[in-house]
């Protein structure tokens, strides 16, 4: 993002600041720290989460009416296979690697305005026909299929939500505020699952007298497309301020920084350093008597150095990262993670999301079958178990699934996004290790707290970090595309889990199953110390400085002997 720098006076010397981070520290901020930009972001972004999070998983509480209406006792069919629920359970996980894929390559190649708002309305679209599923379709597997195809289009519109959403809103953010917006956007991911328990309670509460007094079972089938309805709402409500939205700045900008010359592209460095020292309330000041009196480092570096003639060795290493004409010219995306230094980051990002996903949908779209393992879905009819369950899940949502996203919210930039998720997969893994081990012994209420503690360092650790680290690290010209890779390897993790937790607790015991995601903790922990701290990292700028010295000759802009630099930048 460019910014415009005010010349000061000498005999007055003030620092220079940019004009929107004036506008933005004198625009009025409500609850002590939002102003009313950032809370119209936060409300056209976050209840995207929210819908994200009630269809992805809502499935958890559909199952077990699914079972009870086409299998088990109530119409005297075998059990819900395991392959078929998982299959079922996986369709929206598969669709969101189409959706993260698709929608962040094209909201990098034609930019954020042409493609946000799109996702909403194949979600519309999708959730119409999930909740028509015809009666006329008599074989329970059948009738599975037909969930399964529309819950596959439903999760390529939910997926294309992360790339875009993250982007937009990392595009929109001060340094020092990115990632609690970003952790707040996020954090909608718990309102979504507590409003499907609260949905699903409400709606059995309406069906009391007809389920658990008549017997009626077969009206279920009302109370699960009910369920999925429901979503339709906030969908239909945010879909047309998003297509509304307009092109941020900062992607303009960072578009258009191959086209640039050299001169360019380091006055840019100029700018974007002067801005960012200035958010960050460092000080300096325009002599006239000695224009190189304080410049920013950023700055001295550039015209000490400012055009020279290209070595050999540096006319090869910029060609490997500044495309020619004809070359990827849209993003650079080939030729940016050409250098291993980016490619690292982007591995390390995508295979930490995808071990935590493992673990994490494994618990979140199994947690009735964890509920029923500890024995909390028991009751005298089918009624009151539904009506437990529900309940049990609404107990761990609000015991630690939505308290873990609001206190990373509140110490996402105190205490960094690495040091967060590195605690997160490690206490994750204590709490599954202690959980396999004493399975067979340890009381229904041990088990209940160690998963409801579970849930908060997930999302008081990796479960919001992953999202984040993607949207804060990669440049604006790479970032969408890059966020949509990382979150569909994720994805791949949560099918992975959907598809073989059943048939895994089946064959070798649930206990066994929490093993495995025990060592997927700690691998993804010390996968974590790859990438590098993004607390105030403008990776725009990095990428203008990485481009100028490339153009110079140089090939490194970090500096490897500082103290800390490998926990700053990475091992």
């Amino acid at each position: 993002m460019s910014y415009s720098i005010r010349s000061i006076p000498r005999q007055e010397p003030e620092p220079a600041v940019p004009l929107e981070q004036v506008e933005a520290e004198t625009e009025k901020k409500y609850l002590g720290f939002v102003t009313k930009r950032e809370i119209k972001l936060l409300a056209i972004a976050g209840t995207g989460f929210l819908l994200d999070s009630y269809d992805l998983f809502i499935i958890n509480l559909v199952s077990p009416i699914l079972s009870y209406l086409y299998w088990g006792g109530l119409e005297g069919h075998e059990h819900y296979p395991s392959g078929i629920r998982g299959v079922v359970n996986a369709a929206t996980n598969i669709g969101n690697i189409l959706g993260q894929l698709l929608f962040g390559f094209l909201g990098d190649f034609f930019g954020r305005k042409f493609v946000y708002g799109k996702e909403m309305i194949v979600v519309i679209i999708a959730t119409i026909l999930i909740i028509c599923l015809p009666n006329s379709i008599k074989s329970p597997t059948g009738k599975m299929m037909w969930l399964f195809a529309f819950r596959v289009v439903l999760g390529i519109g939910i997926g294309g939500d992360y790339p875009m959403s993250a982007s937009i809103t990392s595009e929109r953010s001060h340094l020092n505020r990115r990632g609690t917006l970003l952790s707040w956007i996020f954090s909608n991911q718990g309102w979504g699952t507590l409003t499907g328990c609260v949905a699903t309670i409400i709606i059995l509460l309406c069906y009391e007298h007809v389920l658990n007094v008549e017997g009626k079972y077969h009206k279920l089938n009302g109370v699960w497309r009910l369920q999925f309805g429901i979503a339709l709402v906030p969908a239909v409500l945010v879909m047309i301020p998003r297509l509304r939205m307009q092109e941020s700045q900062q992607f303009k900008d960072s578009k258009n920084v191959m086209a640039k010359g050299d001169g360019a592209v380091e006055m840019d460095v100029i700018k974007e350093a002067k801005a960012n020292n200035s958010s960050n309330s460092a000080t300096y000041y325009q002599s006239e008597d000695n224009p190189s009196k304080d410049k920013s480092q950023a700055e001295v570096d550039i015209e000490a150095a400012a055009a020279p003639s290209l070595t050999e060795s540096g006319q090869d290493a910029a060609s490997k990262v500044i495309p020619t004409e004809g070359e990827d010219p849209k993003t650079g995306f080939l030729a940016y993670f050409s250098e291993w230094r980016h490619f690292k980051i982007l591995f390390a990002s995508a295979a930490c999301w995808f071990l935590l996903d493992i673990a994490f949908y494994g618990v979140n779209l199994n947690q009735s079958v964890i509920l029923s393992e500890m024995g909390f879905s028991n009751g005298k009819n089918e009624y009151h178990k539904l009506q437990k369950n529900a309940i049990g899940n609404l107990i761990i949502a609000v015991a630690g699934y939505i308290p873990g996203y609001w206190v990373t919210v509140f110490f996402i930039e105190r205490l960094g996004r690495k040091w967060i998720q590195i605690q997160g997969f490690l206490i994750c893994s204590l709490l599954f290790a202690i959980l396999a081990g004493t399975w067979s012994t340890i009381s229904t209420a041990g088990r209940f707290i160690c998963v409801a503690l579970a849930q908060f360092f997930f999302n008081f650790g990796p479960n919001t970090t992953t999202f984040c680290f993607p949207a804060e690290v990669f440049p604006s010209r790479v970032r969408a595309f890059s966020h949509g890779i990382c979150a569909a390897c994720g994805k791949c993790g949560a099918i992975i889990s959907a598809l073989l937790f059943n048939k895994l607790t089946d064959v070798i015991g649930f206990a066994s199953v929490l093993w495995i995601f025990f060592g997927c903790m700690i691998v993804g922990a010390l996968i974590t110390l790859l990438l590098p701290e993004t607390a105030n990292r403008d990776a725009d700028l990095i990428d203008r400085q990485e481009i100028a010295a490339m153009r110079r000759g140089e090939k490194s802009i970090l500096d490897r002997n500082e103290k800390w630099a490998w926990w700053k930048h990475g091992i």
